[in-house]
């Protein structure tokens, strides 16, 4: 047993090897009473419990035997917990920690700071010892650490909403500073223009500076004290960085920005329903067709791919098996053929078979619900691609998707629903978005020709809701992925609605860092 962590005076995390496996827990100790309690999540995703240890009477050590321990594996429990990071200023835990006291299933890690220079070395640390499946931050300590994150790694990004500045302008009236004039910071344009819309506040007694990751805490503060200078010395100050309002207290009025437990959760709970629903995806069955063409002997070129795929260790848990014309079928689940085929760009199965067997080898993918659905599905994927002209695969999903072609090599599928090359893959993660939500972006980004599209417009493309699409287009607003293109009256009776031009293609163009 050794130690990976002193979090707090009481709290620390252990290492410790049991049956020769080795798993995470923490202990709480209390040096008073000469007690440590034990428990928490290993890194297996088990539970680990033990009785709490009382030293000996004037002090002495423990024995191995004066310790119980009960070991919960997770196929006992039935339910794999999920593990969240948590990254956040130390004054800010409690809020955290308030919005998070609703969530089930889920356990926290937390990284906190005090000062935003420490960020990046404190995350990395963090990583190097703590398994997690999903990673949340504001947009500060995002921005700090992205670039240590594992890749595919599920974030949330906690962005101050309309909610938030409303509620913060309450605070400020309540101390009879008035709503206006006013400079605020990191919040969303939009969330800004939506708040003064709804309040009637005068515009031109409003300065806002929303959140851009070259930002420093000295821009910031210069922006403030700009804002206040031209407002006559009578503005007070809207701030989401604790080090902007440390700066500025007792200089200029200020009040904080940080989003309520409300918004937290929301992010929160989005965040783990995310997981969840990767996590079902990846386990849902699927199968795999592959077709035989241009062999002069069709049937003994079908065993030999039968007999290939059957010694391909990527296929090592499935089951296949040979249905004479209708192909190779192979049944999986999902994540096997995410797998082979590189999160659905390439197939390089079909240039090894090619060569093994001297034929040319079509795949077709399908994901349903039912295993005759998969096949069903698979079949007709498959036929699509034996009607391309070289090798390739397709995917046809339930609900409508349909990705390729899939080439043998990496770089087949250009404009698909779903694209994860390196670019894609880079520029996800400078904007805090998975690759297959950038790679849909893409996509609609050549569908479109440079047409402005509304938020609404937006959601209906991808499918999720209104509120998620402007979510998501205030976080392609501060990654520079859209550009304002003007209004529209979609009602004669509603406020205009803004539009906007994705920029995905000409950001994947742009030669990395």
């Amino acid at each position: 047993m050794e130690p990976v962590k002193q979090h707090t005076d009481t709290r620390a995390t252990w290492l410790a090897e049991i049956a020769g496996v080795k798993r995470e827990f923490d202990t709480e100790q209390h040096p008073d009473e000469r007690v440590a309690a034990l428990g928490g999540r290993l890194v297996t995703g088990e539970f680990l419990r033990a009785d709490p240890l009382t030293w000996p009477p004037g002090g002495g050590s423990l024995a191995a035997s004066d310790l119980r321990v009960i070991f919960e594996p997770s196929s006992q429990r039935g339910v794999v917990t999920i593990v969240i990071g948590v990254v956040t200023h130390s004054t800010h835990g409690e809020l955290f920690r308030e919005a998070a006291n609703t969530l089930g299933g889920v356990d926290l890690e937390w990284v906190s700071y005090d000062h935003e220079d420490e960020i990046r070395a404190k995350v990395a640390e963090f990583l190097s010892t703590t398994r997690l499946d999903g990673f949340l931050a504001g947009p500060v300590p995002y921005t700090a650490s992205r670039e240590l994150l594992p890749p595919g790694l599920p974030v949330g990004v906690i962005r101050s909403s309309a909610l938030d500045l409303s509620l913060a302008l309450y605070r400020a009236q309540e101390r009879g500073w008035g709503r206006t004039p006013v400079s605020i910071d990191t919040f969303p344009a939009e969330a800004i223009e939506e708040v003064a819309t709804a309040l009637e506040l005068d515009t031109d007694a409003i300065d806002c500076l929303p959140y851009a990751p070259t930002q420093s805490v000295e821009d910031i503060v210069e922006f403030h004290r700009s804002a206040h200078r031209r407002f006559g010395g009578r503005s007070y100050v809207i701030s989401v960085r604790a080090a902007v309002r440390e700066r500025l207290s007792g200089e200029i009025p200020i009040m904080s920005g940080m989003p309520v437990p409300a918004t937290i959760r929301t992010e929160l709970h989005e965040l783990a329903l995310r997981i969840e629903s990767e996590r079902a995806s990846a386990q849902r069955f699927a199968a795999g067709v592959f077709l035989i063409s241009h062999s002069q002997d069709e049937e003994r070129a079908r065993i030999g791919l039968m007999n290939l795929l059957l010694n391909t260790p990527e296929f090592a848990g499935a089951w296949i098996e040979d249905r004479g014309r209708r192909g190779v079928v192979v049944f999986a689940h999902k994540v096997l053929f995410e797998r082979i085929t590189r999160n659905w760009v390439a197939v390089p199965a079909l240039a090894e078979a090619a060569a093994a067997l001297g034929a040319q080898v079509s795949a077709g993918f399908g994901v349903g619900a039912s295993a005759r659905n998969c096949v069903v599905l698979a079949e007709e994927a498959a036929a699509r691609a034996e009607r391309e002209s070289g090798p390739c695969g397709y995917l046809i999903e339930d609900s409508g998707v349909i990705i390729g072609p899939m080439g043998p090599v990496r770089a087949a599928l250009s404009y698909s629903y779903r694209e994860h090359g390196d670019d894609v893959e880079r520029l996800a993660k400078s904007v805090g978005l998975s690759a297959a939500t950038v790679s849909r972006l893409a996509a609609l980004d050549h569908e479109l020709e440079g047409r402005a599209i509304s938020p609404g417009e937006l959601a209906d493309h991808l499918g999720i809701t209104d509120q998620s699409g402007r979510r998501l287009i205030r976080t392609l607003d501060a990654g520079g992925l859209v550009s304002v293109e003007g209004t529209a009256q979609h009602h004669p009776k509603g406020r205009p609605t803004r539009l906007y031009r994705l920029r995905i293609a000409q950001a994947l163009l742009r030669p990395s860092r």
